[in-house]
């Protein structure tokens, strides 16, 4: 049996950016991430030093890297991806090894 995948990005935003503003821009883009083959949930938070992370838990690897392939295409998602400063993101991707909801 295949092991799910969880997808951690972490990332800082923009200078000036708000964070009411980019959650806003965030739940718009789940229409994306929702709809993409393999797609099982989403949890977006932050810290007090304003540190966000992201988890998405994916079906499979393939899933995943097909997800965020197309990221970048949807203009409903360019907003969210343009207030992210890129040189602060990292990107992991693991095998889910215990679940609780």
């Amino acid at each position: 049996m295949t092991k799910h995948i969880i997808e951690t990005v972490t990332f800082r935003l923009k200078d000036g950016v708000k964070p009411a503003d980019f959650a806003k821009s965030a739940t718009a883009m789940n229409a994306y991430v929702s709809g993409c083959t393999g797609f099982i949930a989403r949890r977006l938070s932050y810290n007090a030093d304003g540190l966000w992370i992201e988890h998405i838990e994916w079906q499979d690897m393939d899933a995943a890297k097909a997800a965020a392939a197309g990221i970048g295409a949807p203009e409903g998602n360019r907003p969210f991806l343009s207030a992210i400063d890129g040189p602060t993101v990292t990107m992991t991707h693991t095998e889910l090894e215990v679940s609780v909801n």
